[in-house]
């Protein structure tokens, strides 16, 4: 009995040291999604983690944007950082700033032997995240550009044809005139008024938002949003709040759920705002290409990103890279980018994973979630539209919201709520610059 207990003592402690040798090299992945983008991005982990057994990926949230990177920043200083941390457009500088902290995307990429081709990926969604050489620096995961919302009952209501052309903010200025005089109190609306009413703007209109091509060729970048083509754009935006033509909501995405209530007709917003709509709204809605202004000479031209893409932190090991670089190729898949851009409105970022929606029929039964991409992709981006490149961007756009208000508010003409805004982050843009020498 006593040399029975002892052998299975002994197949016990064997097994307790072989277990850690087996166990799968876990992947720490800090976001900033909750809500349905938090479902299908543990949906994505899980099948992940599902189809092979070398490799755990733990996915965690952080909070929202802002505070997810500077979770990651705190982290890193500790010495605890993830494998990966999600990071928004605007902290690009910022990350490509934080000497030691970064591992290349493509280096881990190429590194791990996964699968990774370069060119297949959408330039102007990869084109925000590489460097002069077109090296990929971070992994584009939540890419989306914004669109105009329609309210077809809306237009019906007040009498209008709801297929009349809204493709350019002139013929959107006489739909607003006549929205508001058949007795809606909210003609307009917009989320996130800076992406949409200036970067987006001055892309579009292929004007520069900052100089040194915005950024992405030097530090000692100015901005620039404070030209004629956004003055007078900004301008009409006031005076159509002035007279109730526009409704603000606020600075992020407050105005979506009184367009998803059907109390507003028209709607700049992200086409990942798609999903929302499509899912609450209960009423006939189209999706149509950001409107443009036909006074200006050569628009449009095309919008750039928001969004977030997935950085790599330095200080793990090689086989832990390994397993992160499997873990973004996967994320790269035709079938996985796929059925994310069809479940939430987000750009594919991959050409495979466009074609293959486009071939299972998804944009013919769903008519207009192509504008996004077509929109994007339709022109050879140039110095003032592949994106933004700018340190404490967050703060930067905290400024020009802050301005922006004053202009809804009748406190100040657009000329000098821009020209406040862009003093004011000139300022942190020279910070910025002593602090990355």
């Amino acid at each position: 009995m006593r040399r029975l207990i002892l052998c299975a003592g002994l197949a016990a402690a064997m097994a307790a040291t072989a277990t850690p040798a087996t166990a799968a090299t876990e992947i720490q992945w800090w976001h900033a999604f909750t809500g349905r983008l938090g479902e299908l991005l543990a949906e994505q982990v899980e099948k992940f983690n599902a189809s092979q057994s070398d490799y755990t990926v733990v996915a965690s949230h952080k909070g929202n944007y802002s505070e997810t990177l500077n979770a990651g920043i705190a982290a890193f200083r500790a010495g605890e950082q993830p494998h990966l941390l999600m990071v928004f457009e605007v902290g690009t500088a910022t990350m490509m700033g934080a000497k030691g902290a970064i591992k290349p995307a493509y280096e881990v990429l190429e590194q791990s032997g996964a699968e990774f081709d370069p060119d297949g990926y959408l330039g102007a969604v990869k084109g925000y995240y590489t460097t002069p050489a077109g090296d990929m620096l971070s992994l584009p995961y939540n890419s989306s550009t914004p669109v105009l919302y329609v309210n077809r009952n809306a237009f019906s209501d007040a009498g209008m044809d709801p297929d009349m052309d809204l493709s350019t903010w002139e013929q959107v200025d006489e739909a607003l005139d006549k929205l508001k005089a058949a007795g809606s109190d909210c003609p307009l609306t917009t989320a996130w008024q800076s992406w949409v009413h200036l970067e987006n703007l001055s892309a579009y209109h292929n004007v520069p938002f900052s100089t040194k091509d915005n950024g992405f060729t030097a530090l000692d970048t100015e901005l620039a949003f404070n030209g004629p083509l956004q003055v007078a754009h900004i301008g009409a935006m006031g005076e159509w709040a002035k007279d109730g033509k526009f409704f603000y909501a606020g600075r992020r995405n407050e105005g979506g759920a009184n367009f998803r209530a059907g109390e507003c007709a028209l709607f700049t917003e992200s086409s990942a705002g798609y999903a929302g709509v499509k899912k609450e709204a209960q009423f006939d809605f189209d999706i149509r290409p950001l409107p443009y202004w036909s006074s200006a000479e050569g628009a449009p031209q095309n919008t750039i990103i928001g969004g977030s893409s997935l950085w790599v932190m330095e200080g793990h090991e090689a086989d832990e890279y390994k397993g992160v670089g499997e873990f973004l190729s996967f994320l790269s898949t035709a079938d996985i980018q796929a059925k994310w851009h069809q479940d939430t409105g987000y750009l594919p970022i991959t050409t495979a994973a466009y074609e293959q929606t486009q071939s299972e029929g998804f944009y013919d039964e769903n008519p207009g979630t192509d504008i996004a991409i077509i929109q994007m992709t339709g022109k050879e981006t140039t110095p003032n539209s592949k994106g933004l490149r700018l340190g404490s961007f967050d703060q930067i756009r905290g400024l020009i919201d802050e301005e922006l208000e004053g202009v809804w508010a009748g406190d100040k003409s657009a000329q000098e709520a821009l020209d406040s805004a862009v003093e004011r982050g000139n300022k942190l843009l020279r910070r910025f610059e002593q602090a990355n020498r």
